[in-house]
């Protein structure tokens, strides 16, 4: 029986062929990538002195996964990720909404968060180490700085930026400032949030690694730093390679967060 469409209209199978194919493309140009990567990275290390290869370093990997330092390491980094990346979007993200829906708070709270934002997460951690001693405490409150300053803004941004005009309407209509925040403004600085919550993530990775340089015994940043001192440049790279690919994974995490939760806007 022949399929019959009408001018201007694609069959189903082929909307979805093409849907899949569109799909696919991404993942094989990531794989282009990373093959290219890794050569470039192996005629490198022939021609650069003390850069190890890939191979030199898939040993070393090898090696501290057989030994369990490898995991006890990665563990005890996420785990302070995690912590300093959840309370940091936790208090952000209602404090953003705060500053953007009410005048009176963003005129009393804007100021201290402009001003501390200037100053990075790393240059606190001296401070934080003299008073909070240098224990886990110190090392979550700094990532938690670093996730704390880049969600808030994204939140308070993603309110100021809602469409006055849905807002206006719905008031029209009848709708009280709870259905308003709720219905409209959440979903609109949804993307905004997630936005931040991924520029938070990276600067939660990059002051993790300063935060174990001092005072840690476990940890990836500790791992490198133990082992420059003994010039252990594969163990340098296996740590390197371990939070980029951790971080490369929450992050594709959230992006698929992202997508989900915000089916509703228009992509390219």
């Amino acid at each position: 029986m022949a399929v019959i469409t009408t001018p201007g209209r694609k069959s189903a199978p082929a909307a979805e062929r093409r849907g899949t194919r569109r799909a696919g493309r991404p993942l094989v140009l990531n794989l282009v990538a990373l093959v290219l990567g890794l050569a470039v990275w192996a005629l490198a290390s022939l021609g650069v002195e003390n850069l190890p290869g890939p191979v030199s370093v898939a040993e070393r990997g090898g090696e501290m996964i057989a030994d369990g330092s490898l995991l006890d390491d990665t563990l005890a980094s996420l785990r302070r990720v995690f912590t300093g990346f959840a309370l940091g979007t936790a208090v952000a993200v209602p404090i953003g909404f705060l500053m953007g829906w009410y005048p009176l708070a963003r005129g009393l709270i804007e100021p201290f968060v402009q001003f501390f934002r200037t100053i990075p997460p790393l240059a606190l951690i001296p401070l934080a180490i003299v008073l909070l001693g240098i224990g886990e405490t110190p090392k979550v409150f700094v990532i938690f700085l670093a996730a704390f300053m880049s969600c808030v803004v994204a939140a308070f941004q993603g309110v100021v930026d809602v469409d006055r005009t849905l807002i206006n309407a719905a008031r029209v209509l009848g709708a009280s400032d709870r259905t308003i925040f709720v219905k409209i403004v959440v979903p609109a600085s949804t993307p905004f949030i997630l936005v931040g919550m991924r520029i938070g993530l990276g600067a939660s990775w990059a002051t993790l690694v300063a935060a174990e340089l001092v005072g840690a015994q476990e940890g990836l940043g500790f791992r490198m730093q133990k082992a420059s001192t003994w010039y252990e440049i594969p163990t340098i790279f296996v740590a390197l390679i371990t939070i980029g690919v951790l971080g490369l994974a929450m992050d594709r995490l959230l992006l698929l967060a992202e997508r989900r939760l915000t089916g509703w806007q228009e992509r390219r």
